[in-house]
């Protein structure tokens, strides 16, 4: 693979030290990989340097294997919070995750699912026929909330993206922006007839019954743009990209 041979190089020019050790941890792959990343080290407050080796790099840096101290030094900063999603299961078993870019509630099978939607314990939607629908960070806007026609938010936005999937009814409801601060229940309703998944990023619990969505604002993520293409300024880009 390309980004083996790049950590190759790159190792042989600069070093390459233990996670736990290091200032920074240079990244190379795709946005996936700079989620798994970003996963693998919640806990650890050690800054994440991405540079594309992979199809996909709206969180990357461009590759280059010159002045790569420099460029750590010379890096911006940005701060965010993951999701945190508690689903609970059909025996009520609670099973928690962390997501950066988005929780997705699912349908299962070929029905459509039947949601009910409460902010902060008040019933918002009583049912929402729909493939699913998505909580995404500011972070995550540019993602599956972007292709499922949910809007960009600027990453320092205090704001979630509640976000439709192929809603049937209300056919037109176009989801909504919540306060970053909005604790979100999404209830399934006949869930034995209509089975609905949850996801945080990448980690499934099946069978649900009720998923409830917050920012986890005590936990610090930090990942390092070179200037003048930071986060902020891609989700900007974005909105004018024709």
């Amino acid at each position: 693979m390309e980004a083996h041979r790049a950590l190759r190089r790159l190792a042989n020019r600069y070093g390459n030290v233990k996670p736990q050790d290091a200032d920074a941890i240079v990244a190379l792959g795709g946005d996936g990989l700079m989620l798994q990343t970003l996963h693998e080290y919640m806990n650890e407050q050690i800054p994440i340097y991405g540079m594309n080796r992979g199809s996909v790099g709206f969180l990357m840096n461009e590759y280059s294997e010159d002045d790569l101290i420099e460029r750590l030094a010379n890096a911006e900063r940005t701060r965010i919070h993951p999701l945190s999603m508690i689903a609970y299961d059909r025996d009520g078993k609670a099973h928690k995750s962390l997501a950066i870019n988005e929780v997705s509630v699912f349908r299962e099978r070929f029905q459509a699912a039947k949601l009910q939607i409460s902010i902060d314990g008040t019933v918002r939607l009583h049912e929402l026929i729909c493939d699913g629908v998505l909580v995404a960070t500011p972070a995550g806007s540019t993602a599956y909330n972007l292709s499922a026609g949910g809007p960009l938010l600027p990453i320092y936005a205090p704001l979630l993206a509640l976000t439709p999937i192929s809603p049937f009814r209300p056919r037109r409801w176009p989801g909504a922006l919540l306060s970053n601060k909005t604790h979100v229940t999404i209830t399934v309703i006949e869930p034995e007839k209509r089975p609905v998944s949850a996801t945080a990023d990448h980690n499934e619990t099946r069978d649900i019954r009720r998923v409830e969505i917050e920012q986890a604002h005590a936990i610090d993520l930090y990942m390092m743009f070179d200037p003048g293409h930071d986060l902020d300024e891609r989700v900007i880009s974005e909105q004018f990209r024709l």
